[in-house]
């Protein structure tokens, strides 16, 4: 059962009263006769082959009140573009497919990497980043949901409350994040929230004071939730890490550009499963290990830009801090999940602190290694700014591969 409780300095929104999904669809259909709204979905061709983003497909097709839908699509080749134009076929609205790894993107990609202004590596955030500017590019909507497509227990529900609260004429919010209860299959999940982010940044406030950024990002209730919904002109001057940092710096990118009170979170399900990580505790380049180095770095930089000073003491400090206070959320999860009759194994919660403290020392080493490090794409803004006509470009390629695919 949800609770009307606000915490922290972001504003909550709960669901309370299970409204029925037709009546928010209802609503929503009136509302995008004034905002047209749109989604992102930003897909690996591999994820066509699994459970989860057909059984999404088949939700997404009862949406009646999207006029665009926007699919990055990453390796892939021309058969499997074709094909995943076939796939997203069924969609009765409109919907465009970005073969990201297609010539026409390929060439416009490189045309910006020699102008030092295209995503320095490959994964989601580069996915995104180019799904917004088309959604730039193409100017069908106004607000605009994004989600991921790994969700195992996906149901429109979960979009009709993502994009609510941006579509709504009434409410000022530019920016809404979801979050939901990482509870699966007898199991609390979401371990790289509870038991890597939220110690972090408690650690933080205690290590460095009281910082009204480090309170706004510990407002949230699931930082690390791929979902979340804006305005069409947040996605003009938003930076973004093009790695697992992502969600991250979406948020504090958010605090950067606006008042909190044009900002939000909303209960979007009660139960949410997607495709979990390997801890990869051998490897630092893959899995959550990777994750929470990225995420920790993520934070560092944002800190460092906020006039926060680092050096190997400060991240030693930080790291003994850190440990102590994840011990104890290790106890608080174990303690919860015995009340509520789910299983919660200690050993390997301990286990995954541990790997994450290491991480936090790892990123706070490579943060000092190299600071002249660029780690955000450019905005579109910049861009624009030294590509003016980037958008049609853009426009014009994604258009000239779906005519050229799509038939026969």
């Amino acid at each position: 059962m949800g609770d009307f409780y606000q915490n922290g300095i972001i504003t909550t929104l709960h669901n309370l009263s299970k409204r029925p999904i037709d009546v928010l669809e209802n609503e929503l259909l009136e509302f995008s006769r004034q905002r047209p709204l749109g989604l992102i979905l930003p897909s690996l061709y591999s994820e066509l082959q699994g459970v989860a983003l057909p059984a999404i497909l088949e939700e997404l097709v009862n949406v009646p009140y999207l006029s665009e839908i926007v699919i990055g699509l990453d390796r892939a080749d021309q058969q499997q573009y074709r094909e995943a134009l076939g796939f997203f076929g069924s969609l009765p609205q409109r919907h465009r497919v970005l073969w990201n790894d297609g010539p026409r993107l390929q060439a416009l990609d490189k045309q910006l990497q020699e102008l030092d202004l295209a995503p320095k590596e490959l994964g989601k955030g580069r996915n995104v980043w180019y799904c917004m500017g088309y959604t730039l590019a193409s100017g069908q909507t106004e607000s605009v949901a994004l989600h991921d497509c790994d969700i195992l227990t996906y149901d429109r529900a979960l979009l009709a409350r993502l994009i609510y609260p941006v579509a709504h004429p009434r409410f000022n919010y530019e920016f809404c994040k979801g979050f939901y209860s990482r509870v699966a299959d007898g199991k609390i999940n979401g371990r790289v929230s509870r038991l890597l982010v939220t110690p972090l940044l408690r650690a933080l406030k205690k290590t460095l004071g009281d910082m009204e950024y480090l309170e706004y990002m510990d407002s949230f209730r699931y930082p690390l939730a791929g979902e979340f919904s804006f305005r069409r002109d947040v996605l003009n001057d938003i930076l973004i890490p093009s790695d697992w940092g992502l969600e991250i710096g979406v948020l504090s990118e958010m605090y950067r550009n606006y008042a909190n009170n044009r900002l939000c979170q909303a209960d979007i399900a009660d139960i949410y499963d997607h495709k979990h990580q390997d801890l990869s505790a051998e490897d630092d380049q893959g899995g959550l290990s990777k994750m929470s180095i990225d995420i920790s770095k993520a934070l560092f930089r944002k800190l460092a830009t906020r006039g926060v000073t680092f050096n190997t003491e400060a991240f030693r400090s930080l790291k003994a801090t850190y440990y102590r206070i994840a011990l104890d959320f290790v106890e608080t999860y174990h303690n919860d999940a015995v009340m509520n009759g789910l299983s919660l194994d200690i050993h390997n919660e301990e286990k995954a602190v541990e790997l994450f403290a290491e991480n936090i020392m790892k990123a706070g080493q490579a943060f000092l290694a190299r600071p002249m490090e660029r780690p955000f794409i450019p905005s579109w803004n910049r861009v624009i700014s030294a590509v003016p006509n980037i958008l049609q470009q853009l426009r014009e390629a994604v258009e000239a591969d779906h005519a050229e695919f799509s038939r026969g």
